[in-house]
This record gives C-alpha cells, structure tokens and sequence, in this order.
C-alpha cells in the first residue's frame, strides 16, 4: 500500500492552448506513478479522444465508454475530454496508474478512468487498459489529442510519484 504521494510535476496549460502537456526527465525513485488531469480540447466536436504516451511511444489499448444510455468499446484513445461544443468551461478528469512504471524487465500497463463532463447529453465515462510494449523504463509522458486538437488554457495535469516507504 503506498505510504507517500509526491508532487513531481504539474503543467497548466496558458493563454492559446497547447498541442499537448507532457512531463520529462521522470525519475526512477519511486515505486508507482499517478497522473491527475483536467482537460479540454478545441476540437470543433462534443468530446475528443486522446492518447497518454510513455516515452513519446502509442500504447496498446481497450477501452469501454458510455454516455448514459450506450455502451462501446474499441482500440484508439486512452479517455474522452469535452472539446468545443461541450457545456463551456466544463472540463474533464482523468486519473491514470503506472504500476512499477521504472522497471526495465517487461512491458508495462497502466489503466485511465476518466469522465468527459457536459452539461447536456453525450458525457462519457471510459475506462482503458493500456500496455507500453518495452522493457524500457518510463521517463517521459505525453498527453495529446487523437484529433490534432489543442488543450484549451486552463487544462491542468499533475505527475505524482508514489512510493510504498
């Protein structure tokens, strides 16, 4: 059971968005990874896809997502943000774990739940399994849209470090 939490780093996306928020140079120190985001995209659309990338590199993924009334699944995108035509100012949360993410001995999985609000229909909840397929260490995570679509300002993501000491 983890015993700490610590901040690595946090990104809040400023004035004329962003193409992505991604975190570098993460140390090996800790036992586990928990990454915290709020997101909007402006994608001219209800909700945008996007993909989380251990060291730049496109997981594997399942996904399961619903919008109240159906239910799907599929293989391209991590989680669900509201994008431009969703409720304004409403953003979405998403919590993702990198369980031994520093090992270098096998490939490693990491799982997302996330929830695109919207004050109307269309809001998603998805989880999704994710598999980084290398023995590398993770040491960098990027965050960026299936659609090509720009963070709006004030989309946040936080990079915990989580250690069982």
């Amino acid at each position: 059971m983890a015993k700490t939490y610590k901040l690595i780093a946090s990104s809040t996306v400023g004035s004329g968005g962003a193409a992505n928020i991604e975190f570098t140079s993460i140390p090996s120190t800790y036992t586990d990874l928990l990454l915290v985001i709020s997101g909007r995209t402006d994608r001219a659309a209800i909700a945008d896809g996007f993909l989380i990338k251990p060291n730049n590199t496109t997981p594997t993924v399942k996904y399961i997502t619903g919008d109240g009334s159906t239910a799907y699944s599929g293989t391209n995108y991590s989680g669900i943000f509201p994008a431009a035509t969703a409720t304004a100012s409403t953003f979405g949360n998403s919590a993702t774990y990198f369980p031994n993410y520093a090992n270098t001995s096998y490939n490693k999985s990491f799982s997302v739940d996330d929830v695109s609000e919207n004050n109307a229909t269309n809001a998603y909840a998805t989880l999704s399994a994710n598999l980084y397929s290398s023995t590398s260490a993770i040491t960098s995570i990027r965050i960026e849209s299936i659609n090509a679509a720009n963070f709006v300002q004030y989309s946040n993501a936080y990079l915990y470090g989580i250690s069982n000491t």
